[in-house]
């Protein structure tokens, strides 16, 4: 259940105390550029996943949402979002894999046009409820196989994949505008390592980062 006004400051261990606390994690683990530490200082995390779990919602690891999926630990959210906007935050982000939102959320509050694509009807219901009670208008989503992308509205300057695989899609490459770059963990599910690719003309310069633990990458929709 989604209230109509979400408590968005948290009380008890969703309260801004245990917010900051997150944040001084961050900081220890090399994120720290105001910008993303402020994004998620300002996200709230624990209206993104289940009532019960809301405890351990700052804590800086993933949890589960159901489907077999998880919200990615704050961490991952805000290294991937620091390496989207490393070179100037893209006005057009591709989100492969909305999950429950959250990573949604973040890059929506940098005010950029989000295209979020999720496989997982019910999972896309439930982000689509939180995002809008949010007030994020510039946010949309599609019920699809993300292995496709979103052909309509390419190119994207920024393309940002929350679930791994072994391999790029080529769909998303081509999706991936002059200039841009797109974030994704590559790999076998126990050897994945977070990937970056800067589109230059028809070149792609990849560059592979910190090791992570992703959801596999899969194909096909769910209703």
């Amino acid at each position: 259940m989604i209230d109509n006004e979400p408590n968005l400051h948290g009380i008890g261990m969703t309260s801004a105390r245990t917010r900051e606390r997150m944040i001084s994690r961050l900081q220890e683990k090399g994120i720290t550029s105001p910008r993303i530490l402020d994004l998620m200082r300002m996200t709230p995390r624990h209206f993104f996943i289940d009532e019960a779990l809301a405890h351990q919602a700052y804590d800086d690891n993933a949890l589960p949402i159901g489907h077999g999926q998880t919200i990615s630990q704050p961490w991952v959210v805000a290294r991937m979002t620091e390496l989207l906007i490393e070179n100037g935050v893209p006005s057009k982000i591709l989100e492969i894999g909305t999950g429950c939102g959250y990573q949604t959320s973040v890059l929506a509050a940098l005010g950029a046009d989000i295209y979020s694509v999720e496989r997982i009807r019910p999972l896309l219901d439930q982000a689509r409820k939180r995002l809008s009670a949010l007030g994020y208008a510039r946010v949309q989503l599609k019920h699809a196989d993300g292995g496709f992308g979103w052909t309509a509205e390419a190119p994207f300057q920024g393309i940002l994949a929350a679930c791994g695989r072994p391999d790029i899609p080529d769909e998303l490459l081509q999706q991936l505008a002059d200039g841009g770059r797109l974030v994704m963990p590559l790999g076998e599910r126990e050897q994945q390592h977070l990937t970056v690719v800067d589109r230059v003309g028809n070149d792609f310069n990849v560059t592979k980062l910190d090791a992570v633990r992703f959801v596999p990458f899969q194909r096909g929709i769910l209703k």
